[in-house]
């Protein structure tokens, strides 16, 4: 059985008026809580399906519908709010949902239609939530009997991954955080990121309810968040504090945003023991600036095939400029290059593709290395995907094919490593100017998810040549001489 289930069932037996999910109008105790997710559990197997999607704000809606997905043996995709259309169709088509929950059923069936799916409402009893029922015409994906989740990557190019998780991969994580966070019955812990969010899904759900804990889930607008990298700096402030929140997750811009506030003379939430950030490189001048104030922000490090964390530091080991210690289930090995191997809670495999594992070991994909003391350090990508500050992936290839379908440009390099939007350095061809250029980014950006959207450009001085080393002969950009050459123009967009 669930280990998550069954701590439900334990804390509703035995303090069942604890509070478990506190929401912006609403509230459930323990015993509630156990309730309703029963009652959605059935109401789910009714259904006769293997697979369902969830569409939804971070509301105690979003945590009944996952847990009673769990009991009722369903497969369950969260879809990323932040997600384009052509994304959420293939995520769709790919995890064979026969069924989307949502909080939004006017914009999901407007999407529906857009998309050509043949679509029929049908009622839930409460929750909040309407379903529908979906008929996506492609052929689905055979499911592993062991996957409970199927969490689709923020997509480094423009056909994100489904990676199935089985529960018991995700609870060992979960688990484990509990242990290393040493959270208990007295946390309150905020949810800061969208639930679709694996690591907020396992370390803001999974972990409190383990640990009998209260989740606040007011909604990601009531936290500042819109979008996928829109942050309200005084209301994300702000939410912190009246929340009396002890624990919360998350990604650099957001640690940013908190100490800028900080800075500013907003009050300090003086309830938070820990917040865990996440999801993109932090900056250790960051990290410094944070301690200064009061915040007790710790880094660690993850990604979705070892269902989400991997290591992270804690108030009792903490090595500022690492990403902490592997999580207690965790085993790294490293490669001869220096790439990241991981085992421990390892995903079932991608949809419609088959994975080996090298004696039980993942390759990551990330350069680094373990010092003596045993706190993991990274060093960068193998390929040239890069993490936006809100935690985004993004393959610079396929921003750079989307711009250069435009007349206008001739070539171009795009860079966003740990930075709040993204930046293209652009060779327009010849007779197009300025204006033009910014057309056809405006044009590129539509077909985009926002997240891979170029914010700033500015144009080159000269084209990429093999002859002043932008380019290689294969015609490809040399990106770190593009960086070197532009580093004080690009760094002045982000000041600007």
């Amino acid at each position: 059985m669930s280990k998550v289930l069954a701590a439900l069932d334990e804390h509703a037996s035995r303090k069942p008026l604890r509070l478990a999910v506190e929401g912006l109008s609403e509230q459930w105790t323990y015993v509630e809580l156990a309730r309703e997710v029963d009652k959605f559990a059935q109401w789910l197997e009714r259904q006769n399906i293997r697979s369902a999607a969830l569409l939804a704000d971070n509301t105690p809606a979003w945590i009944a519908a996952d847990l009673a997905s769990i009991r009722a043996g369903i497969a369950l995709t969260p879809v990323p709010h932040f997600f384009s259309p052509s994304q959420v169709h293939h995520l769709l088509g790919r995890s064979a949902a026969g069924l989307v929950l949502t909080d939004r059923p006017g914009q999901l069936e407007r999407l529906l239609e857009g998309m050509g799916i043949s679509h029929e409402s049908c009622a839930v009893q409460a929750w909040g939530l309407a379903a529908f029922r979906i008929d996506t015409g492609q052929e689905s994906v055979g499911l592993s009997a062991a996957t409970s989740k199927i969490t689709f990557t923020s997509g480094s190019t423009g056909e994100p991954k489904g990676v199935c998780l089985a529960q018991k991969a995700m609870e060992t994580v979960a688990l484990s955080l509990l242990e290393a966070t040493q959270a208990d019955e007295r946390d309150r812990h905020l949810a800061l990121l969208p639930y679709a969010t694996l690591l907020e899904n396992i370390g803001g759900v999974y972990a409190p309810l383990l640990a009998g804990a209260t989740i606040v889930a007011p909604g990601l607008a009531s936290v500042g968040l819109g979008g996928a990298s829109s942050l309200d700096v005084p209301r994300f402030v702000s939410a912190i504090t009246e929340s009396r929140a002890t624990t919360c997750i998350m990604i650099p811009q957001m640690l940013q945003g908190l100490v800028a506030g900080l800075a500013q003379g907003a009050p300090r939430a003086e309830s938070l023991r820990y917040v865990a950030v996440g999801g993109a490189p932090v900056s250790r001048k960051l990290l410094q600036q944070a301690e200064r104030l009061g915040v007790p922000a710790f880094e660690g490090y993850g990604l979705s095939e070892a269902a989400s964390v991997v290591a992270v530091n804690t108030p009792s080991a903490n090595r500022p400029g690492s990403v902490g210690r592997p999580l207690a289930h965790v085993e790294l090995r490293f490669a001869e290059d220096g790439e990241i191997l991981v085992r421990g809670s390892l995903f079932e495999g991608y949809l419609g593709e088959s994975v080996s594992f090298d004696h039980g070991f993942w390759p990551t994909g990330d350069i680094g290395y373990m010092d003596e003391d045993g706190f993991l350090h990274l060093n960068g990508r193998k390929k040239h995907i890069f993490i936006t500050a809100f935690g985004r992936n993004v393959s610079p290839e396929w921003v750079e094919s989307e711009l250069m379908t435009e007349p206008s440009i001739a070539q171009c390099c795009v860079f966003g490593e740990a930075r709040p939007f993204n930046v293209a350095v652009i060779v327009p061809r010849p007779s197009f100017d300025a204006a033009a250029v910014a057309a056809a980014v405006e044009a590129a950006n539509e077909r985009l998810p926002d997240y891979a959207r170029v914010g700033r450009f500015l144009l080159a001085a000269e084209p990429f040549t093999v002859d002043n080393g932008q380019w290689t002969g294969t015609g490809r950009p040399r990106r770190g001489r593009i960086l070197a050459a532009y580093a004080d123009k690009i760094e002045k967009l982000y000041e600007e």
